[in-house]
């Protein structure tokens, strides 16, 4: 088969994250990769491990990027993949009137990833015109059905996320001088329990509720230290200024640290008493908690979208309802005293994800051979 993946840029997150995970098999089980983006720091892992990258930018939002519909068709038209798979939705709409205008038996078979709750619109709906539509969760599905009802639900295929046991290994345990480092740089943590809520400081992330919540497990006693690890989003920087002054004028910056963007989050993770999810918005899968879950890490979640699923097959004791910080704070200290922790990830594997979007190419390539 011949595999073409496209994409707004390779500059790092989920989306792309899977892309290259997705190439990187094909390539190993002989197939033909390739990725169109506008480039980025990922594309030279994308080249090392076998594929090849186009360079395209097709996610700029503005009209003039629509002049690339009739190159792109020519290129498709050139280069004959097997399917052309889009997982975002600026670079979608160019490539759906781009294949629209080709001769459906020249044309690859059109595959689409609804990676998002995206808001609900005709803009949006191109990403369920794929003649395969692949929902990363069962949150994702139900958004399709509820939304577009013109979706034929037969074409939608759920494929979760997955995580690689190998980069989130059960029971990982940090190096030495990782730990002599950690220790010296934050001993603050010594004799607490901690607990963990990673993510970029966006509002949607739940800082504000951990914020409550650690007020109140301070005022009763308990020994808890919050981490807040992420850095600063770059459109947000007021917000980012506010949840400082309120850690200050709430009198917790010795309960609560900002350790800023960190890259050893599976370190991190490792010595956490407790991982938090708590986004006000449901999110369409939930990677931190399979993450921290495939480590055997406890997690507290709002019990919504993808991390609700998550949380109910890998550690149901770990759901709370969203917005009831009485009930946030009784499992969270639940949790901590129960000493339960998880067994693991067993279900959200990036193996299955690999396996299942194979197949969905295969489903719509008549002469497929793994």
């Amino acid at each position: 088969m011949k595999v073409v993946q496209l994409l707004p840029d390779l500059d790092g997150g989920g989306v792309e994250r899977g892309t290259l995970e997705v190439a990187e098999e094909l390539v190993k089980r002989g197939h033909e990769s390739i990725v169109i983006s506008a480039g980025g720091r990922m594309v030279k892992q994308l080249e090392a491990e076998g594929s090849r990258h186009v360079t395209w930018d097709l996610g700029t939002k503005s009209f003039w990027t629509f002049r690339h519909v009739w190159a792109l068709r020519r290129w498709l038209k050139q280069e004959k993949p097997d399917i052309l798979h889009v997982r975002s939705r600026l670079p979608a709409w160019i490539a759906w009137f781009a294949w629209k205008g080709m001769n459906p038996n020249e044309r690859p078979r059109l595959v689409t990833t609804v990676h998002g709750l995206y808001s609900v619109s005709k803009y949006s709906g191109v990403m369920c015109k794929g003649e395969r539509v692949i929902a990363v969760s069962k949150t994702v599905e139900a958004y399709i059905r509820n939304n577009y009802p013109e979706t034929d639900m037969g074409n939608v295929r759920l494929v979760y996320r997955g995580i690689d046991p190998q980069e989130f290994p059960l029971g990982y345990q940090p190096s030495e001088e990782w730990l002599e480092k950690w220790r010296s740089d934050f001993p603050q943590l010594e004799g607490k329990k901690v607990i963990t809520l990673a993510g970029r400081l966006t509002r949607l992330k739940g800082h504000n509720d951990l914020i409550d919540m650690i007020k109140v497990l301070v005022a009763q006693g308990m020994p808890v230290h919050a981490l807040i690890v992420g850095g600063e989003d770059a459109k947000r920087k007021a917000y980012a200024e506010e949840l400082y002054s309120r850690v200050n004028d709430e009198g917790l910056s010795e309960h609560i640290t900002f350790t800023g963007a960190r890259s050893d989050i599976r370190d991190i993770y490792s010595v956490s008493d407790l991982v938090l999810s708590l986004s006000t918005k449901p999110e369409s899968f939930g990677r931190t908690v399979a993450e921290a879950i495939g480590q055997g890490v406890p997690v507290v979640g709002y019990d919504h979208g993808g991390v609700g699923e998550i949380l109910t097959a890998l550690y149901p004791l770990g759901k709370t309802p969203l917005n009831d910080a009485d009930q946030l704070v009784k499992t969270v200290s639940e949790v901590l005293e129960s000493g339960v922790r998880p067994h693991g990830n067993p279900e959200f594997l990036k193996t299955t994800m690999l396996d299942k979007t194979l197949a969905v190419y295969g489903e719509l390539v008549n002469d497929f051979t793994e």
